[in-house]
């Protein structure tokens, strides 16, 4: 089955990514997907992420199995393209208070650009030879000429009863995520008459990654119905650290008796970074009162993403005095690898082996409350046995349930949540067993709401679409409420160079 993956964030690395890296090591391993997988990242669409706009990073050390397109599809220099990109967006958002008028011309501006971006896609998928499309938060209103662009090519490609589609793969929806710009939304609260959803073509398929985010769906304007697949979570190795784990500690000036605190989010205003920042400052404190190592922080977004927030973030940094201690790691790579330069970019499952092998946890801090539809710090921290502290947010109980153990962080008090998490950290090194209670019932919780299953069947199901007479029997079944136990665990498809 050969594979393409479209992004709507516009990011060389992000979350969802990593967690699409997971799902083409579960389908390679499984003996179901044929490599390279191309990509379309939406670097062209997102001028909002300014340093990638509009063909992406100038040099970026993708995976050996990512084969990234910097194409730019619309004929107009790049602030032209970025002011009518960002004044659509705006105004598909406020959608409800144009006149019709307005409406029609806001209409012919997005098939002038949705032209383009159709014929680009076409040629794309042909050029690839592509089975199944994977179209990643496409549904959201960031570009909606290119999300109808590619709806025009995915017709033209499979409406004459070619095996394959698109697989429309929502990890945010409308009503979700409440994101503001300048005081206003940047999405609508609903679809409106702009907002292509998935259905137009018999060839789509719809998948969301929690049931608040099904149940949404059950409102939108299309025949197609959602089907529930969580996200897959990585494969932590066990087994210490190892040389690539040294030298990357070496090489960012950490010791190895240094607590290792990971904070796996993008370095994006709705994330609270500097209320991370602010946990960490707490918590060396305390390690120094513990007589434990000074403990080193990782961040894992792109400082570049959006460069007036990470300026806040910086200069907290500073102001805190933790210069000597943060490690901005300007994203986090889908696959470890070692630059030219010889210096190691660790992936999010050796990172999370490096936070574990050193006593470590894990931060998660979103200072908004209606933006996170799942939030996988948490789970991250659960897969590799790390205690964890969060802020509060509206998904958090519907994801992990309300007893999921961690530290509560306060933003206005966030240094409050400081020691005890050290002490968390502290009864792990001493094996006490309410934490190893505490952290494997985390675990099995997880395992219950992020299993493989659901995965692995979806993945069967669209090679078997191929190939129709191909049996195949469900390995796993999931409902809004998952209960059954991971799967299994994928190989690894990760390049030693790059």
């Amino acid at each position: 089955m050969k594979l393409a993956v479209v992004s709507g964030d516009g990011l060389p690395v992000s979350g969802v990514l990593t967690v699409f890296r997971s799902v083409v090591e579960q389908a390679r391993a499984t003996g179901l997907l044929q490599l390279p997988v191309a990509a379309d990242l939406g670097y062209s669409w997102r001028p909002d992420k300014a340093e990638f706009f509009p063909e992406g990073p100038p040099a970026f050390d993708y995976p050996q199995w990512l084969e990234v397109t910097g194409a730019v599809p619309a004929q107009l220099d790049r602030a032209a393209l970025a002011a009518e990109l960002a004044a659509i967006r705006l105004q598909v958002a406020a959608a409800a208070d144009l006149g019709p008028e307005q409406r029609r011309e806001l209409h012919s501006r997005i098939d002038a650009l949705a032209v383009p971006y159709a014929g680009h896609f076409e040629q794309w998928l042909h050029d690839h030879n592509v089975d199944w499309l994977v179209a990643i938060n496409m549904t959201l209103s960031d570009a909606v000429p290119v999300s109808e662009g590619l709806r025009r090519a995915a017709r033209a490609r499979w409406s004459n009863g070619r095996p394959g589609g698109v697989l429309y793969w929502d990890h945010d929806l409308f009503g979700s995520c409440a994101y503001e710009e300048h005081g206003k939304r940047v999405y609508p609260v609903a679809p409106n008459e702009f907002t292509p959803v998935p259905g137009a073509c018999p060839a789509d398929r719809w998948a969301v990654v929690s049931p608040a985010l099904a149940a949404e769906t059950l409102a939108y304007p299309t025949a197609l119905r959602a089907r529930l697949v969580p996200n897959v979570l990585p494969a932590v190795p066990r087994d210490g650290l190892n040389e690539c784990h040294r030298e990357f500690l070496a090489q960012n000036g950490i010791t190895p008796e240094r607590p290792v605190i990971l904070v796996p989010t993008r370095v994006s205003v709705v994330k609270g970074v500097e209320i991370s920042l602010d946990v960490f400052a707490g918590m060396r404190d305390a390690c120094a009162r513990a007589g434990i190592g000074d403990p080193a922080l990782l961040v894992f977004g792109s400082l570049d993403e959006e460069p007036g927030y990470a300026d806040t973030v910086v200069r907290a940094a500073h102001d805190l005095g933790l210069e000597d201690a943060v490690t901005f790691l300007d994203g986090v790579p889908l696959s470890t690898l070692r630059t030219a330069s010889g210096r190691w970019r660790l992936d999010e499952a050796d990172l999370l082996a490096l936070a574990r092998a050193t006593g470590g946890a894990v931060l998660f801090t979103p200072d908004c409350t209606d933006v996170e539809s799942v939030g996988l710090g948490p789970a991250l921290a659960a897969v590799a046995d790390l205690p964890c502290a969060a802020t509060a947010y509206q998904a958090f109980d519907h994801a992990y349930g309300s007893d999921f153990a961690r530290v509560a962080v306060v933003p206005e008090e966030a240094q409050k949540a400081s020691s005890v998490l050290v002490e968390w950290m502290i009864a792990v090194r001493e094996g006490q067993p309410w934490v190893k209670s505490a952290l494997q019932a985390n675990r099995r919780r997880v395992a219950q709401r992020f299993p493989d299953g659901p995965w692995a069947d979806l993945l069967h199901d669209m090679h078997r679409s191929l190939s129709p007479s191909a049996p195949h029997t469900p390995s796993h079944t999931i409902d809004a409420s998952p209960t059954s136990a991971i799967a299994g665990t994928p190989a690894d498809i990760r390049p030693a160079t790059a």
